[in-house]
């Protein structure tokens, strides 16, 4: 199931912890085009939909649906000009989401063949959890976590202690 090039560790690590807040009945509604983690959850007996790759900063309404218990958003935020405007909107009580935290070793990610894939944002913790209440969240649980390469070099080495996700459980504030 985790074979090939996906991050095995992330996505352990990010089953383990959805698991612990979502029930295999709830409706997910999962931001994001179909990927190999929304895939897994599937495989795993979840009930997924993606949405279709509109622009999210500028069409909100797929998440203005109430018929979804729980969204999903795996390194999805961080791709946004203004995540405020998603979060704010999402109509489902639950929301489980990671982001990139910030590297002091290293810049924000910029593809260099796809000019759509680009982080707009990587947060310092503080910050995720400040956008989040602001837009109407609140952190239930929160989780960091490493995700070390395998290459040579300082960075490869920081990588292996220094936390780079952000893992949240967030309910919609009455």
């Amino acid at each position: 199931m985790y074979e090939g090039k996906y991050p095995k560790k992330r996505y352990k690590h990010t089953l383990r912890f959805l698991k612990e807040f979502v029930n295999k009945d709830d409706k997910i509604l999962d931001l994001g085009v179909e990927n190999p983690f929304s895939e897994i959850l599937i495989s795993n007996g979840f009930s997924v939909t993606n949405t279709q790759g509109e622009d999210l900063d500028l069409d909100t309404s797929a998440v203005q649906n109430d018929t979804y218990d729980v969204v999903t958003a795996f390194e999805i935020f961080e791709h946004l000009v203004s995540p405020f405007n998603v979060l704010q909107d999402i109509k489902a009580k639950r929301l489980v989401a990671s982001v990139p935290l910030k590297l002091w070793f290293a810049s924000a990610y910029k593809s260099k063949t796809d000019e759509r894939d680009r982080h707009y944002h990587e947060f310092e913790d503080w910050q995720f959890d400040w956008l989040l209440e602001k837009s109407g969240w609140k952190i239930k649980k929160r989780e960091k976590f490493t995700n070390p390469v395998k290459k040579v070099g300082i960075r490869p080495i920081l990588r292996r202690f220094t936390p780079r996700y952000y893992l949240i459980y967030a309910e919609r504030k009455l």
